[in-house]
C-alpha cells in the first residue's frame, strides 16, 4: 500500500531532510504534498517523487492525506496539527508543542515503539539532543536500571537554521579578515568560541533545552526517578551533535559488557579503539543514520559508572529520520 503524504514546512531545513529520508528509505509514497509560507510557494523542487512545486499551506491541503509531518513553529503546529488529525491523518510534529502532552506518544523507535499505536491522531518527535542521548542509553537500561545521568551536549549551529548557519560563516571570515563581527542570531559570537546558553533560562537556572532532555528522557524511558543534569553548548560546528554521557547504574555493567551491548543494539555505530582518532566526530555522523558511540570508559567517580561519547546528526537522527521511522512503523503495524 503507498500512502499521501504532506510536509508542512517543506523549505526549511528539517522539511527539507524529511523529503531526503522519505526517498532515502523508500518510503511507499503515492503522493507528496509540499507546503510552506506564501514566501517559498511556487518554488520547484525536484525528488524521486518527481518534480513538484511548494504549495502555499493552508488547512484544505490536509484532504485525503494518511500521514502529515509538520516541520514548523510550536506555535503553528499547536494551532494546524489538530486540524490535520481531525482530517483522519496522522500527525508526526517536530515541534515542542505535543511533547510533554500526556495524551500524546513521544516517540523514538529504538526505545518505545509500542507508544507510536497509541495516538490519537499526533505523535510527537521528540527534541534533537534527547533522541540520540536515549539511543544510547536504552540498551544499557535494558540491561541494569539506570539512576542518574550527567550529559553535557556539543550542538552544532544548524540546529538554530539556516541564519545561524549563515552567521557562523559570515563571523569566520570577517574574524580572520580583521573586521567586526555583528552578532545576531546567538547571544555571543559563535565563531573560534562556545556559548553554554541554548534557548531561554528557567527559574531553577537551567535552560530550557536542558530541560527538555530531562523530561522527555523520563516520558520516552517510562522512569522519571532516573536522576538527570544537562548542560547544553553551542559548538561551532555545522551539522550533527555531540555528547559527553556520563551514567551509574543500579548493577555493574562495565567497559567491555557496555561495548557489546552497544555493539549489539540496533541502529548504532560503534567506533571505540584507544588510537588516535578511534572515536567518532560530527563529521563522521553527518548524514548518517546511525547514533555513533566512542570513548566507552568506566566513570571512576562513581560506583556503577560508565562515560560514553555520544554522535549523531541532529537533522536526520534528531528530526527528519526519526519522524519517518515512526511512520515506518506505523505502516509495518509493529
Amino acid at each position: 500500500m503507498d500512502y499521501k503524504i504532506a510536509v508542512v514546512g517543506a523549505s526549511g531545513a528539517v522539511g527539507q531532510e524529511l523529503i531526503r529520508i522519505l526517498e532515502l528509505r523508500q518510503f511507499p509514497v503515492k503522493h507528496l504534498t509540499l507546503l510552506a509560507s506564501k514566501r517559498s510557494a511556487g518554488k520547484s523542487v525536484s525528488t524521486k517523487f518527481g518534480d513538484l512545486v511548494i504549495e502555499e499551506f493552508s488547512v484544505d491541503k490536509f484532504d485525503g492525506q494518511d500521514f502529515v509531518f509538520f516541520a514548523t513553529s510550536g506555535n503553528h503546529a499547536a494551532e494546524f496539527a489538530p486540524i490535520a488529525a481531525k482530517n483522519g491523518a496522522v500527525v508526526i510534529d517536530n515541534s515542542s508543542a505535543f511533547r510533554l502532552d500526556d495524551k500524546v506518544p513521544l516517540v523514538v523507535p529504538e526505545v518505545n515503539p509500542k507508544a507510536a499505536f497509541e495516538h490519537n491522531g499526533i505523535i510527537a518527535n521528540p527534541n534533537c539532543s534527547t533522541i540520540q542521548m536515549v539511543v544510547a542509553l536504552n540498551p544499557i537500561h535494558q540491561i541494569s536500571r539506570i539512576k542518574r545521568i550527567v550529559v553535557s551536549t556539543y550542538q552544532a549551529v544548524s540546529g538554530a537554521g539556516q541564519d545561524a548557519i549563515n552567521e557562523m560563516n559570515q563571523q569566520l571570515s570577517d574574524v580572520l579578515a580583521g573586521k567586526p563581527i555583528q552578532v545576531e542570531q546567538f547571544t555571543k559570537q559563535i565563531a573560534f568560541n562556545v556559548i553554554p546558553h541554548i534557548d531561554v533560562f528557567q527559574d531553577n537556572g537551567y535552560t530550557k533545552e536542558e530541560m527538555k532532555m530531562v523530561n522527555e528522557t523520563w516520558k520516552i524511558m517510562g522512569d522519571d526517578q532516573i536522576r538527570i543534569s544537562a548542560n547544553c553548548v553551542r559548538v561551532p560546528v555545522i551539522r550533527a551533535h555531540s555528547e559527553a554521557i556520563n551514567i551509574e547504574t543500579e548493577s555493574y555493567v562495565g567497559e567491555r559488557k557496555a561495548r557489546e551491548i552497544f555493539d549489539q543494539a540496533k541502529d548504532i555505530k560503534v567506533i571505540d579503539e584507544r588510537v588516535n582518532g578511534g572515536y567518532p566526530t560530527p563529521i563522521d555522523a553527518s548524514e548518517q543514520m546511525e547514533t555513533y558511540i566512542g570513548r566507552i570508559r568506566e566513570d571512576i567517580s562513581c560506583d556503577n559508572g560508565l562515560a560514553f561519547w555520544c554522535v549523531a546528526d541532529q537533522l536526520w537522527k534528531g528530526a527528519a529520520l526519526n519522524a519517518v521511522q515512526i511512520a515506518e512503523l506505523l505502516v509495518r503495524g509493529k
